[in-house]
């Protein structure tokens, strides 16, 4: 027996529908906190890890990179881009009764 005690166990959690993003298998991959603190995912297939800490950065990252597409209904300077030879559709019988 050793003198040191030993610490708690920390219990993994399976994530239903979880994607592997290196594997690509779905419902292998497990959630617990390490020493420090930091939830970590784990693929038990491939055994691809990773750190809340670690998915934050690169989360933020891709956020840097990433850019809206523009559209038709994309508002530029507040105002939405239409067709040149599109027009507004008028309803009719939804007119003001008091005009």
């Amino acid at each position: 027996m050793s003198d040191t005690p030993a610490s708690p166990k920390r219990p993994r959690r399976f994530i239903a529908g979880a994607v592997c993003p290196k594997c690509s298998e779905m419902d292998r991959t497990v959630m617990y906190s390490n020493d420090d603190g930091d939830e970590v995912r784990e693929c038990i297939s491939c055994g691809y890890s990773q750190t809340s800490t670690e998915q934050a950065a690169e989360v933020a990252q891709a956020d840097g990179l990433a850019t809206e597409l523009t559209t038709r209904v994309t508002p530029v300077n507040g105002k939405a881009l239409l067709d040149e030879d599109v027009k507004p559709l008028k309803i009719l019988g939804l007119d003001d009764p008091k005009s």
